[in-house]
């Protein structure tokens, strides 16, 4: 298992102005996600990067090639992406809601489980997801 601070904001990207036809697309795993995050916008180097995910720094390498290959095909092929759970720890302990679909954490300051956006119960930990 790869640990993972946060999962991605988004469940996809799309091309936007591509008229040809539907192409397969590209998943893009959380620890993929968390790779490209920490090397290339946290600027971590791939030591710090891999200690923070509990991984040695060659799996790092590894994954983050991945991820790098994968936003490259879905860039020049002009495929969507779309982020899958994959083989990642949460971090913490990170929900989604049932209702709105938001993805959050609960402070252990805070004793309920409670959406914050749209304040319903329904509310479940982030699991792998199909």
């Amino acid at each position: 298992m790869r640990r993972v601070v946060a999962p991605p904001g988004f469940r996809g990207y799309k091309p936007y102005g591509n008229r040809s036809e539907r192409k397969e697309h590209v998943d893009l795993l959380y620890e993929e996600y968390e790779a490209i995050k920490l090397a290339d916008y946290d600027l971590m180097n791939h030591q710090e990067a891999s200690q923070l995910m509990g991984v040695s720094r060659a799996t790092f390498a590894r994954v983050y090639e991945s991820a790098r290959r994968k936003i490259a095909r879905a860039l020049v092929e002009t495929r969507e992406i779309r982020s899958l759970f994959g083989n990642a720890a949460m971090d913490e302990s990170w929900r989604i809601c049932g209702e709105c679909n938001a993805r959050f954490n609960i402070p252990k300051t805070i004793d309920t489980l409670r959406c914050p956006l749209c304040k319903s119960d329904n509310t479940h930990p982030i699991k792998e997801q199909a």
